[in-house]
């Protein structure tokens, strides 16, 4: 009985490599496809962000995603770092509502941001945030772009990866394909559409347009300081050299009078 037991299982085990080895590496493991490459301004050592990317995926963010997805770790004060003045900063803080206090009668209350605040989240809490979207839940936007494995085309991959399902696969209700998802089923529909936002700048608002802007404003969201440790990582490579070739010199010097 064991030993029949054991060649059934010898035989499925056989059968199931065979039918794996019939899967793309991604398949088999149950992932979408790859992800294409973009040409990020950010990217790399000496990378730096578009002014002008940035203000318009701000845009972006506020007329599209900010309905669903907070970026609580970002305060108003940070938006100097995309081109605003500090009388543009209080001007967009002072359109949303925070929670203050408590007052003297031991009450919270709301109250217009300031540029101190940091961004409120669309939601009271999580299970707020759950029933408004089906059970569902928007993640925060602060550090998507760290958290996803290449997370800057990910993220522009999946904003771009909306589609017509294969023939045969079956979208569960409520559910929508984007080929760049794993399980290809995503809850969040296809949150942009040719001129869903009129860009202040008069750039074109394509669909691909909107996906690298926002992107670029979500990079920066994830790191602020992205260029400033870039500028001190080079002054520091710049100090390291000439002290690296310095001590070498100096090392030679010392043990030349040393006799092997």
């Amino acid at each position: 009985m064991t030993m029949t037991m054991t060649k059934r299982s010898l035989v499925f085990v056989a059968l199931l490599l065979a039918a794996m080895a019939q899967l793309s590496p991604a398949q088999a493991a149950g992932e979408a496809e790859p992800l294409p490459q973009h040409d990020w301004s950010f990217a790399g050592p000496f990378g730096t962000f578009d002014r002008g990317a940035l203000q318009r995926g701000f845009q972006v963010y506020r007329q599209v995603c900010s309905a669903c997805h907070g970026i609580k770790r970002v305060a108003f004060r940070n938006l100097a770092d995309l081109g605003y003045s500090a009388e543009e900063i209080k001007a967009i803080a002072a359109e949303y509502q925070v929670t203050d206090g408590p007052n003297d009668d031991g009450e919270m209350f709301q109250r217009k941001a300031t540029p101190a605040d940091r961004f409120p989240s669309p939601y009271a809490n999580e299970k707020a945030a759950r029933a408004a979207n089906n059970g569902a839940y928007p993640p925060d936007q602060s550090l998507i772009v760290k958290a996803r494995h290449d997370g800057a085309n990910y993220v522009r991959a999946l904003l771009l990866g909306y589609g017509e399902a294969p023939a045969g696969m079956k979208i569960q209700d409520g559910m929508h394909y984007n080929k760049y998802f794993p399980g290809h089923q995503i809850a969040m529909a296809s949150p942009l559409m040719e001129g869903v936002v009129t860009y202040q700048d008069g750039t074109p608002a394509t669909q691909e347009q909107m996906a690298n802007d926002v992107v670029t404003f979500l990079a920066w969201a994830a790191e602020p300081e992205a260029e400033a440790r870039k500028r001190m990582g080079l002054k520091v490579m710049i100090f390291l050299v000439p002290m690296t070739i310095a001590l070498y010199l100096l090392k030679r010097k010392i043990w030349s009078r040393v006799k092997h």
